[in-house]
């Protein structure tokens, strides 16, 4: 007979998730005159109404009214840490007590060791003790096998973990046979969310990160809550089946405690081993940790630093090589492997030997080597001569350790990637010391430069956000790449200012294609699969794809530039994904979407595009950036005022270096004014030209114009003006830009006028609206102003002459509101006011042709404007009065 006063006591682990609840259970059906003991809140753990009216299931004491002196058994479940089980650890070391163990999680050095053991890796702990309960023949009531399948399912993720064994279905479908109620079961696993957790879960997912570790993608996230929010690792588990996630490391301050929750899909990030210096416990696919007396700052801190050192390296040369390779031939001089160093900003070359129609490796030289070879007066002398001979090579499946061993054991400062005697790429020293110091890991404010060093890219699956924003079309069409790029065995991904709006939440239908590979190839290929067709661009290795309806997406060969002296066009090159993205001009513009099938979805962001997005941040990409193109300047004002960004203190100070200089000056006109007319095509460009002014950009148009009162007065009143024309639906094409332009020289006399446009190189229509019209139209309205109100056939001869970009610029400028409504009732009631005679009318009424013919007509489309006649007939019987007067004529 045991002694009464002899306590067994079943525990779990603080933060009770279903699974230590319904190991609980099974284990009182084991221990039948045991008392449950939660370790920590009992009502944060009975928080569901469910798990509230199932109590009576229980026999269950609060922690606080154990005498633990009394407990002489000790039954431990779903857990073997003993920071995890609370006050209940203080008596794990009494010799009076025996240990019983049940757990399904991987050994750790501080496990807690017990008299009596069931350790076994299963999906759930409750799965070990169903199969124990089942071999002893213990009966189940629906309501047990309900809350004991519950933990099954949650704790595998209904399943769908890696961690899931045949056991956890054996014991699931035992639980089933039980009467288990799976529909109950369902309701909770995917229960509805509180306004709190939905809230929170919003946070996460916007303060999510994702980082490339060891070729492990990895998210993180970071929140904050004043109070309390329960199931949290329902959340994380809801974010990780949302973004579809390898691996995920959820941390919350709630109250005064930071919380951690992690999960993976993937061996190589053991999330138990990850969270144990924390104080954590889990396995290999879950893990949990609650810390106090530390700031969220702390711990990320700490949790980066122990993700650098704990993620098992999935590098191998494929995804660390930078491709294509830079490659020069035996025959090369000195001087020409110099320069060829400097363009691409690296310092090893390889040198290969024409074999056929082939190149075969021959060897490497280094910068130092070209540069004693410089200081030895040897430019001419070909690099064969000093170049490296002895060198290894690896495979493109080489994992880390190979590539280490090359390149340290050989002394080597770039190592060939090679497949089939073909060199795909290279690793150079600097990609393997990123990779073992975790430079690739941290977060840093500055930009690299990928011709220099590795940069790895940080990369999230987004299929779901996909789908939200884009049509089934845009869908369809990406697929559709993706699968012709696989065909072609190439790379194919979605950039630039269409993905940067996905996420501003704009429309944007200018589709930007790259393909790593052979852009054009691939043009061909997918046009003759959609039944399209392309205009291709050799020399730069683009096309435009024009589908039936006149949609159109433009393919270009993923391509680096470089430039051969400032504000010079740049010289093309074909690159890889990564090079590509860099040779753009902001961050912002640098995010791609890869279509391939196996990777369809994944946002690759190599330089802190999604942080400077949600800084609302314009930065470049490294810091000669206005010095090989001045025009991007234009652009970085444009885009600042456009999505009311902020241009980055850096990237400020290059433009006015750029302006200091004065590299415009050698900017051709044409260049200049595309992106000024970009400027003046947005919707409120009045900003942008008061940045340009801020910057002393205005002078790049020409020393006279300045901002002052009167311009952006003027400038406003543009707005208003085609505000108000838009408004009126006429279907008809204008160019707003054009009337913009009007009134930012509307100053300039016709000197100045010729100089502005001989500088721009402006075709001859241009300068014809933006000269000789203009002044016509600013003479025009001075007699408008002087003689309105006049009779309509007036008005109309006085503005019909004009086109359209005229008149608006013309009621734009008035300050007179009669001269504003005047040119309102011309659009709004008399420009498209015709007569209904013609010229075969006057024949039939016997009219002999001539001049008179013309006469007779205006002064019925006058008498019709002025309202004096509004019928064929009316206008028949003016005529005939007319000509038998000879008024009017």
């Amino acid at each position: 007979m045991p002694n009464k006063n002899e306590l067994t006591v079943i525990t779990t682990h603080i933060n009770a998730d279903f699974d230590a609840l319904a190991s609980m259970l099974a284990a009182q059906k084991l221990y039948p005159e045991s008392l449950v003991v939660f370790p920590g809140s009992q009502e944060k753990n009975l928080r569901n109404f469910f798990i509230q009216s199932m109590v009576y299931l229980f026999n269950m004491a609060d922690i606080k009214d154990i005498d633990l002196s009394r407990i002489k058994r000790l039954v431990i479940v779903d857990t073997r840490q003993p920071n995890r089980i609370g006050k209940l650890a203080s008596i794990l070391n009494r010799p009076d007590v025996e240990i019983h163990v049940f757990d399904h999680h991987p050994d750790m050095p501080n496990d807690i060791k017990g008299q009596y053991e069931i350790i076994e890796t299963t999906g759930a702990t409750v799965s070990l003790l169903t199969e124990i309960i089942d071999k002893k023949g213990i009966k189940l009531t629906p309501d047990e096998a309900t809350i004991m399948c519950l933990g099954i399912y949650e704790d595998t993720g209904s399943f769908s973990f890696p961690s899931t064994t045949e056991k956890d279905f054996l014991a699931a479908a035992k639980l089933l046979s039980s009467g288990a109620n799976l529909n109950i079961v369902s309701s909770l696993i995917d229960r509805e969310m509180s306004p709190a957790q939905v809230r929170l879960l919003n946070e996460m997912i916007q303060a999510s990160t994702s980082y490339s570790i060891n070729g492990v993608e990895i998210t993180v996230t970071s929140v904050s809550s004043d109070e309390y929010v329960p199931d949290f690792a329902f959340l994380v588990h809801k974010m990780m089946r949302m973004d579809d996630l390898d691996a995920i490391f959820a941390l919350a301050r709630m109250v005064n405690k930071i919380y951690i929750i992690a999960r993976s899909k993937v061996a190589e990030v053991d999330v138990g081993t990850i969270l144990a210096p924390l104080g954590g416990g889990g396995h290999t696919f879950a893990a949990a940790a609650t810390i106090k007396g530390k700031t969220l700052v702390q711990i990320e801190h700490a949790l980066m630093d122990i993700l650098s050192r704990k993620v098992r390296s999935r590098r191998l040369a494929r995804e660390l090589m930078s491709s294509p390779p830079i490659m020069v031939q035996t025959d090369v001089s000195c001087k020409e492997a110099s320069n060829l160093l400097t363009r691409y900003n690296i310092n090893a070359l390889l040198v290969a030997e024409k074999c056929g129609k082939t190149n075969k490796l021959a060897g490497y030289i280094s910068r130092q080597v070209i540069e004693k070879a410089l200081f030895h007066k040897l430019d001419h002398i070909p690099v064969r001569e000093y170049m490296t001979t002895e060198l290894g090579t690896v495979g493109p499946n080489a994992d880390l350790r190979e590539i280490q061993e090359q390149i340290i054991e050989n002394k080597q400062r770039i190592l060939p990637v090679m497949e089939n005697g073909v060199v795909l790429g290279v690793v150079t020293r600097t990609d393997l010391l990123n990779v073992l110091v975790g430079q690739s890991q941290v977060a840093s404010d500055r930009h690299p430069d990928p011709l220099k060093e590795t940069v790895h890219a940080r990369t999230r699956n987004i299929t779901k956000f996909l789908k939200e924003r884009l049509s089934k079309r845009f869908l369809d069409m990406f697929r559709q790449i993706g699968e012709v790029a696989d065909n072609l065995g190439y790379g194919a991904y979605v950039v630039g200012g269409f993905v940067r709006d996905l996420f501003l939440y704009r429309p944007n239908e200018d589709i930007d294609i790259v393909i790593e590979g052979d852009g054009i190839a691939f043009a061909r290929r997918y046009a003759k699969m959609t039944g399209a067709r392309i205009h291709s661009y050799a020399k730069f290795g683009t096309a435009v794809v024009i589908f039936p309806d006149g949609f159109k997406i433009d393919v270009a060969s993923a391509r680096m530039e470089y430039y051969k002296f400032p504000a010079a066009l740049p010289t093309v090159e074909t690159s890889s994904i990564k090079l590509d993205l860099f040779r753009r001009d902001f961050t912002i513009n640098t995010l791609a979407i890869q279509l391939n099938k196996n990777r369809f979805g994944l946002l690759i962001d190599f330089f802190g595009a999604q942080k400077d997005l949600k800084a609302k941040a314009i930065r470049v990409l490294h810091n000669l950036s206005f010095v090989e193109d001045p025009t991007r300047v234009f652009r970085a004002i444009r885009f600042e005022q456009r999505f009311g960004f902020t241009i980055g203190k850096l990237t400020s100070g290059l433009i006015e270096n750029a302006v200091r200089m004065d590299f415009f000056k050698q900017l051709s006109g044409r260049r200049v004014f595309s992106e000024l007319r970009q400027i003046l095509e947005e919707e409120n460009p009045s900003a942008a030209i008061v940045r340009l002014n801020d910057y002393d950009l205005l002078k790049v148009i020409h020393p006279t114009i300045t901002v002052g009162n009167d311009l952006l007065e003027l400038f406003n009143s543009v707005k208003k003006v085609l505000s108000w024309f838009d408004l009126l639906f006429l279907e008809e094409s204008y160019m707003k830009w054009a009337v913009y332009f009007l009134a930012l020289t509307g100053r300039t006399d016709e000197k100045v006028l010729e100089e502005i446009c001989r500088r721009f190189e402006l075709p001859p229509r241009y300068r014809v609206i933006f000269g000789k019209e203009r002044f016509a139209a600013e003479r025009n309205l001075l007699w408008l102003e002087r003689n309105v109100p006049v009779k309509n056939s007036v008005l109309y001869k006085r503005l019909s002459e004009f086109r359209t970009e005229l008149i608006l610029y013309m009621m734009a400028k008035t300050n007179y509101e009669k001269v504003k409504r005047a040119i309102s009732h011309y659009f709004t009631n008399l420009r498209y006011i015709k007569s209904s005679i013609r010229g075969k009318d006057l024949l039939e009424m016997g009219i002999v042709p001539g001049p008179i013919y013309r006469r007779i007509l205006q002064a019925v489309l006058d008498a019709r404007l002025n309202g004096e006649v509004k019928s064929k007939a009316e206008e028949l019987a003016f005529v005939k009065r007319i000509i038998k007067s000879r008024e009017r004529l």
